[in-house]
């Protein structure tokens, strides 16, 4: 079946399924393959459960009438997904960096939805498979598609951009994350600058933030938009308050790291025209989810969650902020820095280090990692710490708590009050 063919069925209902446990109703399912299942062999099951066709790569699963044979299922998926975003002729917005562009998504998306019908990832449905499913979840409905696009190696992103086809692009910042995948910090700066040689290629649009150097020089052939400069910080406790156009915006979000976050969603909102009180209205109206830079009021004590990451970059701003709050007692758990490989070491001996630097009473350090530090409270694994503060309770403090998404430190809700 070619893919204008298979579009057509697709286009009867517009909605994909690659999971029997979250089968829609007459949805297209696509039988993806993992390292440790073959998703042909749900073909039958995604039937019966209410798919109406399922596209299949091995022709012993296939079922009269039901089934589409092809030769490579996530090809497949990828390829419906650019015919699609071809088909819609939307403005779809890709993001990607090292850190924050989440967030950044989701104060986008905010801003956008004011005055149109915007789309965005969800959750982090940000890679090979999870980009193809974004857009395929875009429909004749939507006016403006946000596309977040992560990444762990080269030319990951320069893959993903040829998938979603971006008319504009931002990259966050270039960190230390997935060191590792990337082979050092100017690995990740070669890897997440795909998107400019994307955009630059195609004759397309960058945002970019003015006070980066790294993204002024690697932009400095390209058709660049500058991120509003009329933002001034007001207040960063308990949370961000910034001035706009001499407007109060009081946000719910921790950390003046935000600040570039909201600059971007503001300079992209006026980009496409939205009202200045849509725009305070959305940044105002936005809560973080998910673990990130959540403050959760317990018992005794004040819990600053952002636990759905960490990095060397990141680490060491949620700690530059946290050590600006002025509190009687605070506390930092921090959990292992995945990814880092060869740099694993340096960089958790360098977080313990700038650690004993800060106004922060007490730091805990867990994960096999920075066990091998000489950090001078640290636990080899998350049920040592489990045990170790339910035994000697946690009160009346201000508590930090930044970790990997591996280590799934949001554990820690549960124990301590």
């Amino acid at each position: 079946m070619n893919i204008e063919d298979l579009y057509s069925l697709y286009s009867k209902n517009y909605l994909v399924d690659t999971d029997t446990r979250t089968i829609r109703p007459n949805s297209m399912f696509f039988s993806l393959k993992g390292d440790n299942f073959n998703g042909n062999s749900f073909a039958k099951k995604a039937i019966e459960l209410g798919a109406r066709h399922c596209v299949i790569d091995e022709a012993e699963y296939e079922i009269e009438g039901v089934t589409i044979l092809v030769n490579n299922v996530l090809e497949t998926l990828q390829s419906l997904a650019t015919y699609h975003r071809q088909k819609l002729g939307i403005p779809i917005i890709g993001i990607t960096g090292s850190n924050g562009k989440t967030t950044t998504k989701e104060l986008i998306l905010a801003v956008l939805k004011t005055q149109f019908k915007a789309t965005a990832t969800r959750g982090n449905l940000n890679n090979h498979i999870g980009v193809p499913l974004t857009l395929l979840s875009f429909t004749n409905e939507t006016e403006i598609g946000i596309v977040e696009m992560g990444a762990n190696h080269q030319k990951e992103i320069e893959f993903l951009a040829t998938i979603c086809e971006p008319d504009l692009g931002y990259i966050t910042n270039f960190g230390k994350a997935h060191l590792e995948g990337f082979g050092g910090e100017e690995g990740v700066i070669k890897g997440k600058s795909e998107l400019y040689t994307y955009l630059k290629e195609h004759h397309k649009t960058a945002f970019i933030n003015p006070e980066d150097s790294t993204q002024l020089d690697l932009t400095s052939d390209l058709n660049t938009i500058e991120l509003s400069n009329n933002i001034t910080i007001l207040s960063t406790q308990p949370f961000l308050m910034v001035q706009y156009n001499y407007q109060e915006i009081k946000t719910q979000l921790v950390g003046a790291y935000n600040e570039t976050n909201i600059k971007a969603a503001i300079s992209i909102g006026e980009y496409y025209g939205i009202t200045e009180s849509n725009i305070i209205a959305a940044i105002e109206g936005y809560h973080p989810t998910n673990n990130r830079s959540q403050l959760i009021k317990k018992k005794s004590n004040t819990l600053l969650l952002d636990a759905y990451n960490a990095n060397p970059t990141s680490t060491l701003v949620a700690l530059d902020n946290f050590n600006s709050i002025k509190y009687s007692s605070k506390v930092a758990i921090l959990g292992d820095m995945f990814e880092l490989g060869d740099y694993a070491f340096d960089e958790h001996q360098k977080i313990v280090t700038y650690c004993k630097t800060l106004d922060i009473h007490r730091c805990i350090f867990v994960g096999k990692e920075f066990y091998k530090t000489n950090a001078s409270e640290k636990y080899e694994n998350f049920e040592k710490l489990k045990t170790e503060i339910t035994k000697s309770p946690l009160k009346n403090s201000y508590i930090l708590i930044k970790g990997s998404r591996g280590m799934s430190l949001e554990r820690l809700l549960e124990i301590i009050n």
